[in-house]
């Protein structure tokens, strides 16, 4: 039987085309929806997918109720909701509401015309679409770009950036990269999962946000050896069976089976900057109004962690769930809602 080849089409124009499936633009189509605008929401991946990519077995910081859509209560037995619990809840938020979403679909470029913008795409399967639309959000997330180490062997098989479940590394030497939450949860799953962990990091100790409960509990398994923790020093390069590091002593070689590096992710912004969106260097924010979330280019605007730059601790679906209200109210020619405070708490 002959491959299929793929194939191009032409879609009508929509009101509203957001790119990004996560709780955030998920969200805004709501917003679109319930004031009478046609929406559509192309993703790469799963609706989601972020919280896919999450720790199997995480629970979020935040209570469900910070974390609801729409109005539609997220109910669930216990204080806090996991992984599994939010996957459950957003999928039944796509019926619920019928939230057009092209899933597996990746957005490739954005093009401003006169009375819109035309949006080129290509699913998984390799046909290409064309989708018109009025006005486009971009709501992109952070899980696709990890900020790297930049050093030999980071591309090995046996090293990701992506931390699921230590089971996998049961009786082995293993390496964590980082001094965030996800490093210091990341060592300390992987030891309960019988893993021989060593974390490194280039600071003297963990970045000032990490979470009050992890970080007692990491400072124990340190005192008392069931973790090593190599502070002020800085991977040179991974090789199959070990990490090389550097420290204010000198060099040193540390086994390593698997390597996690959990450094975080950064936004990905090319989308904006081929359109014509300036980004300022420094805080890798994209030119917008922080009203209306409006950027430089106008009826283009961006919704969820985007807007926050470099910095993952600003826009949670706490209060990124507000940004479709902003958007549909500037897109309207209504007042600019606002939006509730953030809470001292974080999301995950």
């Amino acid at each position: 039987m002959a491959a299929r080849r793929p194939s191009a089409t032409s879609d009508a124009v929509v009101d509203l085309l957001i790119v990004g499936g996560g709780p955030c633009g998920l969200a805004t189509a709501i917003s679109a929806q319930r004031a009478g605008l046609s929406a559509l929401v192309l993703e790469a991946e799963a609706v989601v997918s972020t919280i896919a990519h999450y720790p199997t077995y995480v629970k979020f910081f935040s209570t469900a109720e910070k974390l609801s859509l729409g109005g539609v209560p997220f109910v669930v037995a216990t204080d806090k909701p996991s992984r599994r619990d939010a996957l459950a809840y957003y999928r039944s938020i796509v019926k619920h509401f019928a939230i057009p979403v092209r899933q597996y679909e990746r957005v490739t470029s954005i093009e401003r015309h006169d009375g819109g913008f035309t949006v080129r795409s290509q699913s998984r399967g390799g046909d290409e679409r064309t989708t018109r639309a009025t006005a486009v959000v971009v709501a992109t997330g952070y899980f696709g770009s990890p900020n790297r180490l930049g050093v030999p062997g980071e591309d090995l098989p046996h090293v990701t950036h992506v931390y699921r479940e230590g089971h996998e590394a049961f009786d082995q030497n293993v390496v964590v990269v980082g001094g965030g939450n996800s490093a210091a949860e990341a060592s300390l799953d992987l030891w309960r999962s019988g893993a021989r962990v060593t974390l490194v990091h280039f600071g003297a100790t963990f970045d000032m946000k990490i979470k009050p409960w992890v970080l007692p509990d990491f400072v124990n398994r340190e005192k008392e050896g069931s973790i090593q923790a190599r502070w002020n020093t800085r991977v040179t390069a991974i090789e199959r069976d070990a990490v090389c590091v550097r420290t204010e002593s000198g060099s040193a070689r540390l086994p390593a089976m698997f390597v996690y590096v959990m450094t975080g992710f950064a936004p990905n912004v090319d989308l904006l900057r081929d359109v014509g969106v300036p980004i300022d260097p420094v805080t890798g924010i994209p030119q917008h109004d922080p009203r209306t979330l409006e950027t430089s280019v106008r009826d283009l605007f961006i919704a969820g962690v985007i807007v926050a730059g470099f910095d993952a601790n600003k826009v949670f679906i706490e209060n990124g769930r507000y940004h479709g209200d902003r958007i549909v109210a500037k897109l309207l020619g209504q007042p600019t809602p606002e939006s509730p405070r953030l809470s001292p708490e974080l999301d995950t």
